[in-house]
């Protein structure tokens, strides 16, 4: 029951671009950051042992706090800006303190991942780094400059799918260069 609760508030900030986008017509920008508020709690309390768990949604709970004081439209488009910014923070710590965190995912499957693969993984990382500053970037540019329509498909739509093709194109590489992953 708890995975499943967690897979719904997942799902549910992954959403968050479309609810702002339908809501925000109707609802007073603090409530929206409210009700951001109130899922990350909800995720922070259902994980509170994971690794990292804490990082992401601690950041969140500040934000949600400041987007709740600040009630403005432009403070609630900020959110994809700071979790890009957290998950690039993340991945680039953990390069400076081993084991990356692709190499912590690898482990999951390959408990005895040979040197070639952890040095694959600590380059998958700083790939990981590269994305999520970019993609920071640019939702940045959206946030300060971009129409809702914009900042909604690139945001709530194109960042993901973005995402979803480094994943792809990873898994593609890492099948043909790395002997233990097949």
């Amino acid at each position: 029951m708890r995975k499943l609760i967690t897979f719904i508030i997942a799902l549910l900030a992954l959403l968050y671009p479309v609810a702002v986008y339908y809501s925000i017509q109707v609802i007073e920008p603090w409530k929206i950051a409210a009700c951001l508020l109130f899922l990350l709690i909800c995720r922070f309390a259902l994980n509170p042992r994971e690794q990292w768990s804490w990082v992401l949604p601690s950041i969140g709970v500040l934000y949600c706090g400041f987007a709740v004081w600040h009630n403005s439209l432009l403070s609630l488009r900020f959110y994809p800006v700071l979790m890009s910014l957290a998950f690039f923070l993340v991945f680039l710590i953990s390069l400076k303190y081993p084991p990356s965190i692709v190499e912590r995912i690898a482990r999951l499957q390959h408990p005895d991942l040979p040197l070639d693969g952890v040095k694959y993984t600590y380059k998958v990382t700083q790939v990981w780094c590269l994305f999520f500053l970019i993609n920071g970037l640019i939702a940045t540019a959206t946030a300060l400059w971009a129409s809702m329509i914009w900042w909604i498909l690139y945001n709530g739509l194109i960042s993901y799918l973005l995402m979803g093709i480094l994943m792809g194109v990873e898994y593609l590489v890492r099948i043909k260069t790395q002997p233990h992953a097949r």
